[in-house]
């Protein structure tokens, strides 16, 4: 995979950064942890520019979340759940992912979006549940949008400081990930606190 990822970079430069980050989006086991980091990585070669990667990065993925959002407008979520136990095995979801990031969804409301973009796992299936719900498509945006930036930056500047190990940038972020659950986790506990406090 970090062959093809580096070939494609190689040849088609930013476009191909964005091209590798739609498909992040829309098939989950390529991981915007590998494409990221080798970006920066290029970046620290001198090959490229760090901000028109990091750019290229949030373009692609931005796009990539649209097919999701659309998706989850147009077919109910009892279906979506079928669909996935059926044919989601060839992009690694199941019919259970998708319910996970309902409930996500559900207990965070819109916050979900930008924290969603932080989690790896949940990221690119956060799209499905704004759209099963009819969140608004600017407030859809402007969430995945400081989110995405946050995550794609983040990667970027490891891969970048990381130089010829950036690959190690995966094994840094696993924990990353767990306190950003445990905050989200953290949160949704104060959030049922306060609401049960004004019941």
């Amino acid at each position: 995979m970090t062959e093809w990822i580096t070939n494609t970079m190689n040849s088609l430069g930013y476009v191909g950064i964005a091209l590798l980050m739609f498909a992040e989006n829309l098939f989950p086991p390529i991981p915007s942890e590998l494409i990221m980091p080798l970006a920066g990585f290029t970046v620290s070669q001198g090959k490229m520019q760090l901000i028109p990667a990091i750019f290229a990065g949030v373009i692609g993925t931005i796009l990539g979340a649209f097919p999701w959002y659309y998706l989850g407008k147009i077919v109910d979520e009892s279906r979506l759940e079928k669909l996935a136990d059926k044919y989601g095995k060839w992009i690694f979801v199941s019919g259970s992912d998708i319910n996970k990031a309902n409930k996500w969804f559900n207990q965070y409301g819109n916050i979900a979006v930008f924290l969603g973009r932080l989690v790896p796992g949940v990221r690119t299936l956060i799209s499905l549940p704004a759209g099963i719900n009819n969140m608004n498509l600017s407030s859809f945006v402007i969430y995945s949008t400081i989110g995405t930036i946050i995550w794609v930056s983040l990667l970027t500047v490891a891969g970048y400081v990381l130089g010829d190990n950036f690959s190690l940038v995966e094994k840094y972020i696993a924990p990353l990930s767990k306190i950003a659950l445990l905050s989200i986790v953290f949160l949704f506990v104060i959030w049922v606190i306060r609401k049960q406090k004004r019941k």
